[in-house]
């Protein structure tokens, strides 16, 4: 199985991700619009080309990323 997320790493694993997997399909990242540490790890806000946004998330501890659609929720003007 590919792996979710394809990522650029310079001095740290996962600087940035470049490309995505979802239901099959590779989509490569246009934009970053957020990142932030938690505890665990590391996450990423991103929107694709094809202008959808998503949620990637890295746990370092289990080295596994998790990946959640979250355009529906962006394009939502009720927030």
């Amino acid at each position: 199985m590919a792996d979710l997320v394809e990522c650029h790493s310079g001095f740290a694993y996962a600087d940035r991700p470049t490309a995505l997997r979802w239901k099959g399909e590779r989509l490569e990242v246009a934009m970053i619009l957020k990142s932030w540490l938690t505890p665990t790890g590391k996450c990423f806000r991103v929107r694709t080309i094809d202008d959808r946004t998503f949620e990637l998330i890295y746990d370092l501890d289990s080295d596994q990323w998790s990946v959640l659609n979250t355009t529906a929720v962006e394009s939502y003007d009720g927030f």
